[in-house]
């Protein structure tokens, strides 16, 4: 017999869970297992897994094969209808102990586990090692989302926001620093929601100050995806004050036209993007700035296209996630009018050419400099900027190095 083997798509927040789930399938010996965390951002994400279940099947035709996760959560009998797959299970049922322990144990398990992901009031915060290296550990604050981007089926996927209380999170990370990490990162879906669901309604800038302080001996924190339009006052002045936030916000800013993001339902303009990266700047002048953009969202135009490509460089934008906009059903953008397939292909990839170039140039600038990197392996770390920097020599791993820039190659810096 083996332990099960997990597949992941997508964000952060599978990779996470998919660490959950591989010690509870394991500690119940769910043997002989292979499951699939599927993604639903798009409707790529989705052919993609179903692409790797079918190879799954041919290659291990006794294996048991359970596929969870939001495309599991979205639509359940897309999954259930492939003769590949023995157990689907939602996104809540994925992250019991009792669930593992019933497909480990026959315990006349129903074929289809996905209840309403709406009804969850609570996110179950398993605590995580750590995952994918012994240097960086992701922290799990919050999941689902409130808002309802007319592009976006993850509310249907994760359901409503739901926080992780402060004292749990000080708690893990106080577990982590304990086991020797000098980096945590804060995962979820939308994590500058984080606390609005908790008495007294904090925000995410006072979660920050709190770990901070209450785990001084941290040396790094870093924020994943956030919206800059929930950014709050105290999260700015954290990253102006403590050094030991890190310098790197990944936006969910997804257009730079003022129409199109009204119709994408977003809660911000063109302006207030720009705003927000001009005031972080100035707070934190060695900012580094990673974001979401969808190119040929339903009636986009040339010229409302063109309002995107500007905003790389009028935000300063370094490390860019381009999405060709994929019509999920069930989300308004699918009703709208489409854009031809081919100018969303043909704009995804003068996107993605104007965000190299920024790169290119953002990382050129950083020769010669002394930067602070944290080693994943012998000789590959991320600088506080989150690039990455190869050396010729061996360094320990979870070591924090002093280390001069010489260059750079193939995306990433030299030292």
């Amino acid at each position: 017999m083996t332990a099960p083997r997990f597949t992941t798509f997508g964000c952060r927040l599978n990779a996470y869970e998919t660490e959950a789930m591989t010690r509870m399938a394991t500690d119940a010996g769910l043997n002989d297992a292979l499951v699939v965390n599927t993604c639903a951002v798009t409707a790529e994400a989705v052919r993609k897994a179903r692409q790797e279940i079918r190879r799954l099947r041919r290659e291990n035709p006794q294996a048991r094969i359970v596929v969870t996760g939001c495309a599991a959560q979205t639509e359940p009998q897309t999954f259930a209808e492939m003769q590949e797959v023995d157990h689907v299970l939602g996104n809540a049922e994925k992250m019991r102990a009792e669930t593992w322990s019933a497909l480990a144990n026959d315990f006349g398990t129903e074929r289809v586990q996905v209840d309403d992901i709406m009804s969850v009031r609570e996110t179950a915060h398993h605590l995580i090692d750590g995952f994918g290296s012994r240097s960086r550990a992701h922290v799990q604050i919050q999941n689902g989302c409130d808002h309802r981007c007319t592009f976006c089926i993850i509310p249907y996927g994760r359901g409503n926001s739901r926080s992780v209380p402060a004292g749990v999170v000080v708690d893990q990370i106080r577990r982590l620093r304990d086991a020797g990490y000098n980096e945590v990162v804060l995962t979820g879906v939308d994590l500058t929601s984080w606390g609005a669901d908790l008495p007294g309604r904090p925000r995410l800038g006072d979660l920050v100050r709190r770990i901070l302080k209450l785990v001084p001996d941290l040396p790094r924190l870093r924020l994943s995806s956030i919206d800059s339009i929930e950014a709050d006052p105290a999260l700015m002045e954290a990253l102006a004050t403590e050094p030991r936030l890190m310098p790197h916000l990944h936006l969910s800013l997804q257009h730079g036209d003022d129409l199109i993001l009204k119709r994408m339902k977003r809660r911000h303009l063109r302006d207030d993007a720009i705003r927000f990266c001009e005031e972080t700047r100035r707070l934190r002048p060695d900012v580094v700035f990673g974001a979401d953009i969808i190119a040929g969202f339903p009636t986009e135009t040339e010229a409302q296209f063109a309002n995107s490509l500007r905003l790389v460089e009028e935000c300063g934008l370094t490390w860019l996630h381009v999405f060709p906009f994929s019509p999920r059903e069930g989300t308004p953008a699918a009703r709208m009018p489409q854009v031809d397939g081919r100018a969303i292909r043909d704009r995804a990839k003068r996107l993605r050419a104007a965000g190299e170039r920024r790169r290119h140039a953002w990382l050129a600038a950083q020769k010669g400099s002394v930067q602070r990197v944290l080693m994943e392996s012998p000789r590959r770390g991320r600088t506080e900027g989150f690039a990455e920097v190869t050396l010729e020599a061996d360094r320990p791993v979870g070591a924090i190095e002093s280390l001069r820039i010489t260059g750079h190659e193939g995306g990433a810096l030299t030292a």
